[in-house]
């Protein structure tokens, strides 16, 4: 997925959802103290320091309680945000703007809580050579908005799913017999355009995997000083990523060894939401 924007179908349904999920058969509290017909506005407002993302989300949550919400103000995913400043005004029925204002708030915190520390990882190794890229390790079904919000903060996205990518792992090698007879096996069904990447643990699969003519080896959990050796080895026959525990304390000491890319499965995995409040007027 290497489009910069995300699009409807990837969130409508999530959204709807999430939506039924909260708003079930109706909000007590809103319907017992809001007119039905009453028009209010409010703004969504950055409380931290933020890459903003899931702006064109938020608007379709609250479009979807009512479609004649508008947004008189709004800013843009990846726009760079200080405390106190402005995302989003809503104008519209207060009633509905009430019903969906944790579901808008809850896409927007948690996406661009994922873009702000992307951005945070790839600062740190600014000047290198290397890529940070993410990994399979998303939110079910929420693969496409979280690999979109790492995109936002300025990382690249690694394969999106099974089906888009070989990537070769222990328990393929595993059950196959070794890694030689693994790369044929996927070499035999993979199109011609495809890449084959393989993880290796040590410097023995290393060389078989370069023996077998991989693509890309991913170096898993090697320390600084042997990935350091490998990308030697290694010598431009494949591209070499790195993998395993990977933080902003040593991402930049990886970087420094020359590989092109370092995955990161904390930037969507563990990515902390960010701070985001709704005022309303």
């Amino acid at each position: 997925m290497s489009y910069e924007r995300i699009h409807e179908a990837h969130y409508l349904a999530l959204a709807l959802r999430a939506l039924r999920e909260d708003i079930g058969t109706g909000d007590i509290t809103a319907d017992a103290c809001v007119e039905p017909d009453k028009i209010g506005s409010g703004h969504i407002v950055a409380k931290q320091e933020l890459v903003l993302c899931g702006v064109e989300v938020a608007e379709t949550v609250f479009r979807k309680t009512d479609r004649e919400f508008t947004f008189p103000k709004a800013r843009k995913d990846k726009d760079l945000l200080q405390p106190g400043e402005t995302i989003l005004e809503v104008r519209g029925k207060a009633n509905y703007m009430l019903k969906a204002e944790r579901t808008a708030l809850n896409f927007m915190q948690h996406l661009s809580g994922i873009a702000t520390v992307t951005r945070q990882y790839v600062q740190a190794i600014a000047g290198t050579h290397a890529l940070v890229i993410d990994t399979r390790k998303t939110t079910p079904g929420m693969r496409a908005l979280e690999k979109y919000a790492v995109r936002c903060g300025g990382g690249h996205n690694h394969r999106f799913g099974l089906f888009d990518g070989a990537l070769i792992k222990e328990n393929h090698i595993r059950a196959c017999g070794d890694i030689a007879h693994a790369i044929q096996a996927v070499r035999g069904r993979a199109h011609h355009l495809m890449q084959i990447e393989v993880e290796v643990r040590d410097f023995d699969e290393l060389d078989q995997a370069l023996a077998a003519k991989a693509d890309v080896v991913m170096l898993d959990n090697f320390s600084v000083e042997d990935a350091t050796r490998a990308v030697a080895h290694i010598n431009g026959r494949a591209k070499a990523e790195i993998s395993g525990n990977i933080n902003l304390q040593t991402i930049r000491s990886y970087a420094e060894t020359g590989v092109d890319l370092i995955s990161v499965g904390r930037i969507t995995h563990s990515a902390p939401s960010v701070d985001i409040s709704m005022l309303f007027d």
